[in-house]
């Protein structure tokens, strides 16, 4: 066992494949009918439900070769998103303004150690605490996901110059986002989706969905600041610690260049190009319509985010060059909050916004625009193992679907959970969804494939349909965590250099506990009235 060497993530995929394809030969094939409805204004193709029938099965051979290929195609746009934003970071990396910024965060939270209150919290806890809370709410309003990889990038860092580990950073956005996405409030992939399929009024229910969230957002951050506290008293217990060499080269890096530079005449026409695009937005669309659950509003958004930068921007331009990259990074950070909740963005708009941060920041570093090409394409090489990991996943659904087997193993599933009880019947949704999960990572698609049969199996055994939908929402989050065909969990590990066998070692007790709990929470309320159930 000693020489053991734990698999690269490629293999383990590619092994996933082997085995989806062995089972292609032996699990009969079948398909449900479909049909096409209109969901909250978007239509969905959706499963009949009772329309099983037996296909003849496709055994997958040759085309385990193949499914890199097709993978590549489905998550084309994953891939190009990770490629694009490790390209943009590593022009803005280049600058040293993240790494400046770190030091100089570091420095002034550790001012606040000599006030008694701070020094029993912890200044460290209560950043990691602050930091949590915020992506969780990201993740269980508007369904952050594809959106937390570009944080990896600035959380790792910040991670390692606290003291922790790469685990660390990934825990404090990705996993909480993902914890707040399945604990969702309004998220509109998942309870949005699911609750249109199921009839249900359009996130009702939410009084006792908040409880469910607050429950999870506590554990995930109890579970952080335990390991928090053991990786700082000994560092070499993180599982990470000697691939992390490469994050503590680049602290040390940073602890060099940490001196003021000031702004050149390249960073002041880049605040008044963006200033003048800020200026226009505000007067051309003065009011952003913002979807909150099923509440509509409008903000004076453009106008209120252009003054801030127009002001930001200019005393950080008389302080440093650093400073206002910095500012054209937090400019990024509120645009794609504003575009997610105002305009519907998704990977292509976001992917977009980091890129144009990356040559922004390149330009006011005054760097040639040939050099920043450079830049931006060391970056894509850097994170290029991580997007191709990203496609080889994609092709495990690859061979499933060509296998004709996933309505088979779906079907199965579902007659198990005849004459159960409504404990059993809640728990066996519950236990589907979850293994589902594994080979349908994507919420929509899972809903579009199971709600449907699943609300009325949940009239039959007299179980509200509101269970159902939390059963699923449970169900689609907590294994978004571990499953290697998440192609987002495959970027995130791929920029912060986490093994994916090590990440799943690590986390493991950590989401059967979260499903435990899960089931624990889906239980209440077959015995204590909540609105909405």
């Amino acid at each position: 066992m000693r020489n053991f060497k734990i698999p690269h993530t490629f293999t383990i995929v590619f092994s996933i494949i082997i085995v989806c394809a062995v089972l292609t030969w032996i699990i009969p094939g079948g398909e449900f009918a479909r049909e096409i409805i209109t969901v909250d204004g978007t239509e969905r193709n959706v499963v009949v439900a009772n329309s099983f029938e037996q296909v003849d099965h496709q055994p997958q051979t040759w085309t385990i070769f193949t499914a890199f290929f097709k993978g590549f195609v489905r998550t084309a746009n994953i891939i190009v998103f990770i490629l694009m934003i490790g390209g943009a970071f590593w022009i803005m990396n280049s600058t040293k303004a993240i790494d400046v910024g770190i030091l100089s965060f570091l420095r002034s939270t550790q001012k606040l150690q000599k006030y008694k209150l701070f020094q029993k919290i912890g200044v460290n806890n209560l950043v990691i605490i602050l930091i949590m809370v915020m992506f969780s709410l990201f993740g269980a309003i508007f369904g952050m996901s594809e959106e937390s990889i570009a944080f990896i990038i600035i959380f790792v860092p910040l991670a390692i110059s606290m003291g922790y580990d790469s685990i660390t950073g990934v825990l404090m956005c990705y996993v909480a986002a993902h914890v707040g996405f399945a604990g969702a409030l309004l998220n509109p992939f998942t309870i949005g989706i699911a609750q249109g399929l199921s009839g249900l009024p359009p996130f009702s229910g939410i009084e006792y969905r908040f409880i469910c969230w607050l429950v999870l957002t506590i554990i995930a951050i109890t579970f952080t600041l335990v390991y928090c506290s053991r990786i700082k008293k000994k560092p070499e217990r993180s599982p990470v610690y000697e691939l992390d060499q490469y994050w503590r080269n680049r602290e040390a890096d940073m602890a060099e260049d940490s001196t003021d530079r000031k702004s050149t005449l390249s960073a002041w026409i880049v605040y008044g190009v963006i200033s003048v695009i800020m200026l226009y937005c505000a007067i051309a669309m003065p009011f952003t319509e913002i979807t909150i659950g099923n509440g509509i509003y409008n903000a004076l958004l453009f106008p209120v985010v252009a003054a801030i930068f127009i002001m930001l921007g200019f005393i950080a331009l008389r302080k440093s060059v650093y400073n206002f990259i910095l500012t054209i990074l937090l400019l990024t950070i509120i645009m794609l909050v504003v575009g997610v909740l105002g305009y519907q963005w998704y990977v292509m708009e976001i992917a977009a916004l980091f890129f144009a941060m990356g040559f922004a920041a390149g330009f006011a570093y005054s760097l040639k625009f040939d050099e920043s090409i450079r830049l931006f394409l060391e970056g894509c090489k850097d994170i290029m193992v991580a997007a191709l990991v990203v496609g080889m996943a994609g092709g495990i659904i690859i061979i499933l679907e060509d296998g004709k087997i996933i309505d088979t193993i779906l079907y199965a599933v579902s007659q198990s959970m005849v004459n159960t009880g409504e404990e059993g019947a809640v728990g066996a949704m519950y236990l589907i969804q979850n293994l589902l999960n594994i080979i349908i990572p994507s919420g929509s698609a899972k809903a579009a494939l199971t709600i449907p049969m699943m609300a009325e199996f949940s009239d039959i055994i007299g179980v509200s349909r509101q269970l159902t939908v939390l059963a699923f929402q449970f169900g689609d989050g907590f294994t978004n965590m571990i499953t290697p065909t998440s192609g987002v969990l495959i970027g995130v590990l791929g920029v912060a250099k986490v093994p994916y066998a090590k990440w799943a070692k690590f986390i493991l007790p950590f989401i059967s506990g979260l499903i435990i709990i899960g089931f624990i929470l889906l239980l209440i309320p077959l015995y204590i009235p909540f609105n909405g159930f």
